[in-house]
């Protein structure tokens, strides 16, 4: 399996170097589009016959976003993907792969092969903004903040009670801290755009320390 890549401005899944974008050749039948620029990089491209799959990286937003969507049955040789990551930490092994309605079996499984022949572990899900992880853990960050400000616990005692009663190797606060809040009022205010849930709605100390990286 061969595969090429093209980067189109800074990266949140391939910050750095990785085997990934090493062995990428100048031709290959997958084609990965990496950066913030992927969507545009897609639009531009002049024949997508060519290409077994053609992955593109995403932020928050939907694939259909740069394929189109129409009645449910949108779906091709194009996927979304993004490896995850909070905030400023270094990204995980874990990349989420996005299929859409009617993307064929074949398809998803020669983007798994690609990720996972480089060392990373992927999960598919369908083309929803957020997608997986933070889909499930954005509330969860948000009522940690909540019962901060409502002094449920000091910080420290709230990390410490979840390290030890459930296993969490970090507590929800000092993971944010570590990762960054105003990072988190992003991606949450993305979600709460998109979905209108108020889960999502950013938490009061996120959106402080948004205020305060704007100042900066």
């Amino acid at each position: 399996m061969s595969h090429t890549v093209i980067a189109s401005g800074e990266s949140r899944s391939f910050p750095e170097a990785h085997p990934l974008l090493a062995a990428g050749g100048e031709s290959g039948d997958i084609l990965v589009l990496i950066g913030a620029g992927a969507g545009a990089a897609f639009a531009a491209l002049k024949d997508p016959a060519p290409y077994r799959a053609i992955l593109i990286e995403l932020g928050t937003e939907c694939l259909g976003v740069h394929t189109g969507e129409s009645r449910g049955d949108e779906g091709g040789t194009v996927l979304g993907f993004a490896r995850f990551r909070l905030g400023n930490a270094a990204p995980s092994d874990l990349v989420e792969i996005v299929r859409q309605p009617r993307t064929p079996d074949a398809v998803v499984a020669a983007a798994r092969a690609l990720f996972e022949a480089h060392g990373l572990k992927t999960a598919v899900c369908g083309d929803f903004p957020g997608r997986i992880v933070d889909r499930l853990v954005r509330p969860y960050y948000n009522a940690a903040l909540g019962r901060l400000d409502a002094k449920l616990a000091t910080a420290a005692d709230m990390d410490l009670t979840l390290k030890l009663g459930l296993g969490y190797p970090e507590g929800p606060i000092e993971l944010l801290e570590r990762t960054g809040l105003a990072a988190h009022c992003d991606v949450t205010q993305a979600l709460y755009d998109a979905l209108g849930d108020a889960a999502y709605a950013p938490a009061r100390r996120a959106q402080v320390a948004k205020a305060r990286a704007g100042e900066k």
